[in-house]
């Protein structure tokens, strides 16, 4: 374990689940140890020894309590990686790479997400509806921690994240861009009867207090989803599920 702390302290995470760690081996991210538990099946240590191998990292074979100790869960499912942190991007290289692809902009960001499991989530939806990049916040909302890789199923290790010192800042940069922001909230028109197509960038606010009022402020429209009738006792989506659908809305205008 003190080894294990020492290199979490040089700007390493630890991934654990199969899911995650595979898809973190296969991006080329830089790894340095795998561990993989002493009583998984032959064929599953072979196949993570042969990522790993082609990763250039360490592997190590530990008992069970050694992997729960390190992830201070026993949901890691038998395997663990010691990787380099996400290697955050620009909002410019973000724009660049829907350049490349000859693609209108379609970027997501990300105005005080605070819960690791819904960012994981959001980033894993924007991968599967061909967001070119994620925005997240210096400050006011979660990094890309290890929760965060796991939930995104290695999503985050795939798909270009900057990391701005606002999203007020970010969401004026993306308008110069000719980029329309849309930001997502309750009291908006239903998005199924709007123009998505062409650069857009859809803002997603936090758990609690949703977009902040100034971002909304500077977005060009608002898009909500509309609920089922009647008294149900919630009172709105998740902010990955409601998320999600509107991510879906728009690839599916953009791919029409």
């Amino acid at each position: 374990m003190e080894q294990a702390r020492a290199q979490e302290g040089k700007d390493t995470t630890l991934v654990y689940g199969k899911n995650a760690v595979t898809e973190l081996l296969k991006s080329g991210g830089a790894v340095d140890t795998l561990y993989v538990q002493d009583t998984m099946q032959p064929k599953q240590i072979a196949y993570y020894t042969a990522l790993a191998k082609q990763a250039g990292a360490v592997v190590k074979r530990v008992r069970a309590v050694k992997l729960d100790s390190m992830c201070g869960t026993q949901s890691h499912q038998g395997v663990a990686a010691w990787a380099a942190n996400v290697a955050y991007v620009t909002l410019e290289q973000v724009l660049n790479e829907a350049r490349e692809k000859g693609q209108d902009p379609f970027v997501l960001l990300c105005d005080g997400v605070e819960d690791p499991h819904n960012l994981g989530a959001l980033i894993r939806t924007a991968l599967l509806c061909g967001v070119h990049g994620v925005v997240i916040p210096r400050r006011g909302g979660v990094s890309v921690t290890a929760t965060v890789l796991k939930a995104s199923a290695g999503a985050a290790a795939r798909i270009p994240i900057a990391r701005v010192a606002n999203i007020g800042q970010a969401v004026r940069a993306l308008k110069k861009e000719n980029v329309f922001v849309y930001c997502a909230d309750m009291n908006g028109p239903a998005v199924f009867g709007q123009d998505l197509r062409g650069p857009v960038a859809l803002v997603a606010g936090s758990e609690g207090t949703g977009v902040s009022p100034l971002v909304k402020s500077l977005c060009d429209g608002v898009v909500s989803l509309p609920m089922a009738g009647g008294t149900t006792g919630v009172d709105s989506f998740n902010v990955s599920v409601a998320t999600g659908i509107l991510l879906y809305e728009i690839m599916r205008q953009r791919t029409q």
